[in-house]
């Protein structure tokens, strides 16, 4: 820790929105961070302007919507903490061109998601659901007619990213055969064998099917009625993922067809803006779906894990400069420098703008200890320390490079 900021840490302000676990405020406080304005809940857009105004880091969840206009809005502003795994709530362009690094928690509640959906195969194939609801009602459904074990079923893993192999080690020790599809090349864990012949041919060889995929053009719309039409009859689907993964009709329709015997789905293409706003889907009121809002993810554990990692990226980048993890920027792995002045500069990556920054530096005569760059995309990303003199007139000569958009003296 870099006791020596160029800027006093408790003049640094933070806003944290939508509830974000106390953990996380607690972690940056320690640091000295301790200018927080916390809300609760998503602000109105009207408030979240004024609020981001003059806010140094911000913190969200997936309601808080920062779009081209809110980042113009925010004046003073040096990272976004996205507490949760998706960005899409943030114009990422729009915050990488005002050199505006995002970050994220991609991995904190992978187990979270994986104990869920292995709950969720459980109560598909025993019949748990409409049992229950049936039990409710006053019935009393005592049979073992259509309630079987997981045990030799197979389970088709759609995206073997860091959820999805969890799944698949999860299903293992229970029995389960496990077959799985990505885009890319992935090193199984245990006895998960990639599908051959791909998607179509895991979803024919699957009791069950599990999604756990990002939204991208290519996964938009990626189980629809040919999809569903090629999983063996009586199968189930399991959708935690994103909600445009899924065409909602068409799973609708397998269910009240009786194709699929069962489906389990906690995102949908359009979710309520709040709690107290009704959700619309096909799927309400269908007895074999087991329907969940958006909670995969959303327990006590992780909720306090995506706290901590955001933090501790904050942190990162405020006290060091590193943008590791970041998802719209250059990342650079930066230790401190003891007996040095960092300053860094962020621009366009343009030929030519290491040289301009190299010719400002043996001009002055200035000694470097060390020196890093790495772009991205439209973004280039320099770290200087220097020896502890002219960095107040490199800083302004630095800023007055075409292309320039951020300069900072850490410290």
């Amino acid at each position: 820790m870099n006791d020596e900021l160029s800027y006093p840490r408790e003049r640094m302000k933070l806003l944290l929105l939508e509830g974000i676990h106390p953990r996380a405020e607690e972690v940056l406080r320690e640091r000295g961070y301790t200018n927080v304005a916390r809300f609760d809940k998503a602000l109105p857009e009207g408030d979240l302007r004024r609020e981001i105004r003059d806010a140094h880091f911000v913190g969200i969840r997936s309601r808080t919507q920062i779009d081209a206009a809110t980042l113009g809005a925010a004046e003073r502003l040096i990272a976004v903490g996205c507490f949760c795994i998706g960005t899409n709530q943030v114009d990422l362009d729009a915050a990488a061109r005002r050199g505006v690094p995002v970050f994220n928690a991609p991995h904190s509640n992978t187990r979270s998601v994986a104990e869920l959906v292995i709950g969720l195969t459980i109560m598909l194939v025993r019949d748990i659901f409409r049992k229950s609801s049936k039990v409710h009602a006053g019935e009393w459904p005592k049979s073992a007619g259509g309630s079987r074990e997981v045990r030799g079923k197979t389970l088709g893993i759609v995206g073997y990213g860091h959820i999805g192999s969890q799944v698949s080690v999860l299903a293992e020790a229970l029995g389960m055969r496990v077959l799985y599809h990505d885009i890319e090349d992935k090193l199984p864990l245990g006895n998960a064998t990639p599908a051959a012949g791909g998607l179509d041919a895991l979803l024919a060889q699957s009791d069950v099917v599990t999604l756990h995929v990002p939204q991208t053009p290519e996964t938009t719309g990626m189980i629809g009625a040919r999809e569903i039409g090629r999983m063996r009859k009586g199968s189930f689907l399991i959708n935690s993922s994103r909600g445009v993964v899924v065409d909602a009709d068409a799973l609708a329709g397998a269910l009240r067809g009786g194709h699929l015997a069962g489906a389990a789905v906690d995102v949908f293409p359009v979710e309520p803006e709040s709690n107290d706003a009704p959700l619309e889907s096909p799927l309400r009121g269908l007895e074999g779906a087991i329907l969940t809002p958006h909670i995969a993810g959303s327990t006590i554990e992780a909720q306090e894990k995506i706290g901590l990692e955001v933090a501790g990226k904050f942190l990162g980048y405020s006290d060091r400069g590193a943008t590791t993890g970041a998802v719209n920027f250059p990342e650079l792995t930066l230790a401190p420098h003891a007996g040095a002045h960092r300053i860094l500069h962020i621009h366009a990556n343009v030929p030519g703008m290491l040289g301009q920054i190299n010719r400002l530096i043996a001009d002055e005569g200035i000694n470097v200890l060390s020196q890093h760059l790495e772009t991205k995309g439209e973004i280039g990303y320099v770290c200087l320390d220097i020896e502890k003199q002219g960095s107040r007139r490199l800083f302004e000569m630095l800023k007055g490079i075409k292309g320039t958009l951020r300069t900072r003296i850490l410290y």
